[in-house]
């Protein structure tokens, strides 16, 4: 069974490796389509081709993120490409099975076996601490260890599906986080996903501050709090107030947040300023 996952990027150096290895060591292969990125993303992905790695596209970028497009476009090589499963993935993520005893190809393999067709991953969330602040580094996975569950509604990141007769689905409605077609059955069993949001505050500043938003996007309602964040918004939490890590079969799902940790910070501004 194939399970390929579809891959956007934009000057996503520091995570593009890791996101690879870890896919390629779960048994998934990759399809990488970047968005123009102006640093090494495609460089450090190249050493992937033939290694898990099935092809790399290049997908043409006007002076803004527009996220719409790029999902829109992950729903028609859904519909080409060839393979079993597919699976919506970020870069700055790190798709895990439900249990550490078995692969991502394994728990998927599984899943079919059982006559489900769409897979739920939830969500743990890292981000840098006070007493711990940088993490831009190439090892950030071993030294940001303190993460929140984050489950703003369930499910929240339905976005792993079994290639339905047609190979048609629907992606970008909900920028990404839920797959939709008809015969949908979810596997009542969630795998896991640690999501590295940011890696220390100028990280954060650079990977949402910076970036300049479609604003007809905006409009619509997508990009939430990172269209409107500022830098002076952006504060770190005590590594108390977060979960501390140990291994993928302890992450705590329990008491998730609603909103994420930035997020929170900026609608508290936004409130004040009225």
């Amino acid at each position: 069974m194939r399970i390929v996952a579809l891959l956007t990027t934009f000057n996503e150096e520091r995570f593009i490796a890791a996101c690879l290895d870890n896919l390629v060591r779960q048994g998934v292969d990759v399809y990488l389509c970047d968005n123009s990125s102006t640093d090494r993303t495609v460089e450090i992905a190249r050493r992937y081709l033939d290694k898990g790695l099935i092809g790399i596209e290049m997908y043409p970028r006007a002076d803004m993120y527009s996220w719409r497009p790029l999902l829109e476009r992950k729903e028609q090589l859904a519909a080409t490409l060839e393979a079993d499963w597919f699976m919506h993935v970020d870069a700055d993520e790190m798709r895990l099975p439900p249990r550490s005893d078995q692969t991502l190809a394994q728990a998927f393999a599984d899943a079919d076996r059982r006559g489900y067709n769409a897979v739920n991953f939830l969500e743990f969330t890292f981000i840098p601490t006070q007493e711990a602040p940088d993490h831009d580094h190439p090892d950030f996975q071993t030294t940001m260890r303190w993460y929140y569950p984050f489950l703003p509604s369930f499910p929240h990141r339905l976005n792993a599906w079994k290639r339905p007769p047609t190979g048609a689905v629907e992606l970008a409605w909900s920028g990404g986080h839920k797959v939709k077609f008809p015969g949908l059955r979810m596997c009542p069993e969630s795998f896991r996903m640690r999501h590295y949001l940011f890696l220390s505050v100028p990280h954060a500043i650079r990977k949402f501050v910076n970036r300049h938003y479609d604003p007809a996007e905006v409009s619509a309602g997508m990009h939430s709090w990172r269209a409107g964040l500022k830098p002076e918004m952006i504060t770190l939490p005590k590594q108390a107030q977060l979960r501390p890590y140990l291994l993928d079969d302890q992450l705590d799902a329990s008491k998730p947040r609603k909103r994420h940790y930035v997020a929170k910070l900026w609608y508290a501004a936004k409130q004040a300023s009225k």
